[in-house]
């Protein structure tokens, strides 16, 4: 199925989830056994795509190097304390093979799990990781080529950046600002013998879903690639890697949808390269540590670069949204990242409120208090958003008008959209204190008529003067992270 425009996306981390319906219901519980009441309730949440994260085989190899690293254990023990045998599995993005993970499911059980989410509507995302593999992938045994190589001198001078495999020693995979990561070996972009291996695997992945999550996509842009390992890597190649291994797996999946992990303003060139979506860690910024003007620069991009961002205020490399934000200002936040062009990603606990963040390397989280006014505000945010014209509808912002000796205005936040007969105005405080304004209003008949416009957020209706609005703009008086999702619609 091909996703709709400006699709709302739900992250699942697989092995916590299904470890968690596993002991809620006293049985094992695999892709292909979920209870359909429970894709019933991923349905109820109103979105459009469930991207089931880190269901490939994980590597016995990388799983014994993070248990030999004491910083990975700290954590795992901090988030743990009651850490026990077999609660850390290994990191989903150390991959031994693009199968899935036998404790997931055997043959066929992703399959099913795409069924059941296809019959409900919803479409499958999976992952792909270009940059690295695990040291015991069979690529380290047959396809030595893929890798970037290291010697022996270099492995026993800095041996937390080399590893011993049987495609004799190999760099581990890193980007350009860290150290290396200890429990994975690097591919080398410009291998031509690379290229066709990943085209294979891409294509099988596209094969089996509805959209892929390619981590940490920035890394092989040739610039990029160059930067981090010089003359290691040996000759550019003279393509981009992207565009002819994105062209294979949309040829055999047309409605295929690709979204880049994307950092350091390399979301243009990647979606100039064929993805469809890249990550908008600037807007993630913004919202965190920047003023409301600061996020209104964001958005007055060009619309056909907006289209195709994704928005998020959480996901599995962030801390917790409820951990960064206090609670009235990740409000404010997720109705400014719900109501934007582009698509939304929602991560599983956020809606909840929850705090622990928990490793990928962990198939259990600890018990968490949920936070049941949140969870009923997400609800009501992602319903107002589904039964919209979001998804098809004209956006534009709009305008914030202040006075003299009140400048409150600048911490406003307006946009609007409408299509199909229907029209919504979203007005956001984006601040500690009380703000006042005009919002102008980008419709010119709006005079010589009343004007309903119904906030789905809180339920108040407010009645309005036509002729005042196309005048003077719709007045608004807010208090700090105060928001409206105002249906509008005549008298």
């Amino acid at each position: 199925m091909r996703l709709p425009p400006r699709p709302a996306i739900y992250e699942i981390n697989t092995a916590v989830w299904l470890g968690d319906l596993t002991r809620r219901l006293g049985r094992p519980v695999r892709l292909s056994t979920v209870p359909p009441v429970e894709w019933d309730r991923l349905a109820a949440l109103g979105v459009d795509a469930v991207w089931l994260m880190g269901i490939w085989q994980r590597s016995p190899a990388g799983l014994a190097i993070a248990e030999r690293n004491p910083d990975l254990v700290a954590s795992f023990q901090a988030t743990l304390p009651d850490l026990r045998p077999g609660d850390v599995i290994g990191s989903p993005y150390c991959v031994r093979d693009y199968e899935l993970e036998p404790h997931f499911g055997g043959p066929g059980a992703l399959a099913r799990a795409r069924e059941a989410l296809a019959d409900r509507g919803i479409g499958l995302i999976l992952d792909y990781v270009p940059n690295h593999v695990a040291p015991d992938h069979p690529w380290t045994h047959d396809r030595g080529e893929c890798f970037i190589r290291g010697t022996a001198t270099e492995l026993e001078a800095t041996p937390a950046a080399f590893l011993e495999t049987a495609a004799g020693v190999l760099a581990n995979g890193k980007d350009p600002y860290f150290a290396p990561w200890p429990d994975v070996v690097q591919l080398n972009a410009f291998s031509p013998g690379l290229r066709q291996a990943a085209t294979r695997t891409l294509v099988s992945i596209a094969e089996q879903c509805d959209g892929v999550r390619c981590d940490m996509a920035m890394l092989m842009i040739t610039d990029v690639f160059a930067r981090t390992w010089g003359e290691r890597a040996g000759a550019p190649a003279a393509e981009e890697y992207w565009p002819a291994i994105i062209a294979a797996a949309r040829a055999a999946n047309p409605d295929l949808v690709l979204i880049a992990e994307a950092y350091w303003d390399m979301e243009w060139t990647l979606q100039q390269q064929g993805f469809d979506y890249c990550y908008d860690k600037r807007l993630y910024d913004r919202l965190v540590g920047e003023s409301a003007q600061s996020v209104r620069g964001h958005l007055q991009a060009a619309p056909d670069y907006q289209e195709r961002l994704v928005r998020f205020i959480e996901n599995h490399d962030e801390p917790r949204a409820a951990d960064t934000f206090t609670p009235e200002r990740e409000r404010a936040a997720a109705v400014v990242m719900s109501t934007l062009e582009g698509a939304r990603l929602y991560h599983q606990g956020q809606l909840e409120g929850l705090h622990t963040h928990i490793p990928v390397f962990l198939a259990r989280g600890p018990e968490q208090p949920q936070d049941r006014e949140l969870r009923e505000f997400y609800e009501r945010l992602l319903s107002a958003v589904a039964d919209s014209d979001l998804r098809g509808g004209e956006w534009q912002l709009c305008d914030c008008i202040g006075w003299q000796d009140n400048d409150s205005a600048e911490q406003l936040l307006s946009w609007c959209w409408q299509g199909s007969g229907q029209r919504y105005l979203i007005v956001v405080n984006l601040a500690p204190q009380d703000a006042e304004a005009r919002v102008r209003l980008p419709w010119g008949d709006l005079a010589g008529r009343a004007w309903h416009l119904s906030d789905a957020l809180s339920g108040v209706v407010f009645e309005r003067d036509g002729t005042e609005l196309h005048e003077q703009g719709l007045y608004v008086r807010m208090v700090p992270w105060e928001s409206y999702f105002l249906a509008v619609a005549g008298g």
